[in-house]
């Protein structure tokens, strides 16, 4: 598990089946004391209603995120399992 803070939202008028109606965010990996760490990436929105600004918790695993939803077809990585409410490190 990685913790990130949402940058944004992406919008795809065309896209793999496995990603429709899902909520596609943009995250960047943070550290410990919540600075950026490394790249950028995509992850699938999994019903935690995050927003841009929000630190979460992404699994990027395809096999554990393909448990979660279910899924063992699925060509989803990375998946945002929770809010982060406080970090205390």
């Amino acid at each position: 598990m990685n913790l990130c803070k949402v940058l944004g939202s992406v919008t795809s008028t065309l896209k793999h089946p496995a990603f429709e109606g899902r909520k596609l965010l943009v995250v960047q990996p943070l550290d410990e004391k919540q600075q950026p760490l490394g790249k950028s990436f995509i992850a699938v929105d999994h019903s935690s209603s995050a927003g841009p600004g929000d630190v979460v918790l992404v699994m990027r695993e395809g096999g554990g995120v393909r448990q979660i939803l279910g899924d063992k077809t699925l060509p989803i990585r990375s998946l945002i399992v929770g809010v982060v409410d406080e970090v205390d490190a």
